[in-house]
C-alpha cells in the first residue's frame, strides 16, 4: 500500500486521516503537510518505527528527528522544563514555524537517535498535521526528502523522492511556508540559535535574548 489521499477534499481527507493514524499506530510511515515544508512521520515511541524513518531518509542516528505535538500540554509532558523563555516563545510563535530544543523527560520510554538527552519539539500550524496528531499522540517528524535533497513543499515532490517507504501519503496542495522552522536550543541559560528559518531572528529577539550559533 502507497496510497496518496487528496485533503482538499472533505471525505478523501476523513479517509486519508484515518487511514495515516492507523497505518502511524501499527509503526508505518506517513507523509504530512504542515505549515513549513511536508514532514514524513512514525510513532515516537516506537523505536523500530523511528528507525525506519532515519532509513527512508538515508539518515543515520546521529541526526534524531524532531517531534511534532498538537498542543502545548503535550509538549510539557515530554520535557524536563523549558528554560527561562520557553514558555514565553510557545506562547507567541506556536503553532508555527518555531522548533524549540529542550532537555527530554527522562521518564519516557523511548529512541529517537543520539539525542544527548534532548528533543526537539514544533506545534505546527497546519490543520491535517494537527487533526493526525490529536488521534496519533507525539510523531517523530523530519522533512519529507532524501537527506541531502530540498525539502518536499508538496505531497507529489515527497513522493517522488520516498516512494514506497510511505505507507500514506495526506496532500494538502503546496505547504504555504516552503522554508523550514527556525529552532532554537533552550538547554542553557541563553537561548541559541541553531538553524535561521521560518522565524526570523529579529522576531525571536522580541521576546527573548536569542545568541547566534552554539557555543
Amino acid at each position: 500500500m502507497n496510497e496518496i489521499y487528496d485533503c482538499l477534499d472533505p471525505e478523501r481527507r476523513s479517509a486519508g486521516l484515518g487511514a495515516a493514524a492507523e497505518a502511524v499506530l501499527k509503526g508505518a510511515l506517513v507523509v504530512l503537510p504542515t505549515d513549513t515544508v511536508y514532514g514524513i512521520g512514525a510513532d515516537a515511541f516506537r523505536p523500530a518505527a523511528v528507525g525506519r524513518l532515519l532509513a527512508a531518509k538515508g539518515r543515520g542516528r546521529q541526526m534524531p528527528p524532531p517531534v511534532l505535538v498538537g498542543s502545548v500540554r503535550a509538549a510539557d509532558a515530554l520535557v524536563e522544563d523549558l528554560g527561562g523563555y520557553g514558555q514565553k516563545l510557545i506562547d507567541e510563535f506556536w503553532p508555527g514555524g518555531l522548533t524549540l530544543v529542550c532537555r527530554a523527560n527522562r521518564s519516557l520510554r523511548w529512541d529517537l537517535g543520539e539525542t544527548r538527552g534532548t528533543v526537539a519539539l514544533r506545534m505546527p500550524d497546519h490543520q491535517v498535521a494537527l487533526d493526525l496528531l490529536a488521534q496519533t499522540g507525539p510523531m517523530a517528524v523530519s522533512s519529507a526528502n532524501l537527506t541531502g535533497a530540498p525539502p518536499a513543499a508538496t505531497a507529489a515532490a515527497a513522493r517522488e523522492q520516498l516512494g514506497g517507504s510511505v505507507e500514506v501519503y495526506l496532500d494538502a496542495g503546496p505547504c504555504p511556508g516552503g522554508v523550514p522552522s527556525t529552532i532554537v536550543d533552550l538547554t542553557d541559560d541563553m537561548p541559541r540559535l541553531l538553524r535561521a528559518g521560518a522565524v526570523p531572528i529579529g522576531r525571536l529577539r522580541e521576546i527573548a535574548p536569542v545568541a547566534m550559533g552554539p557555543e
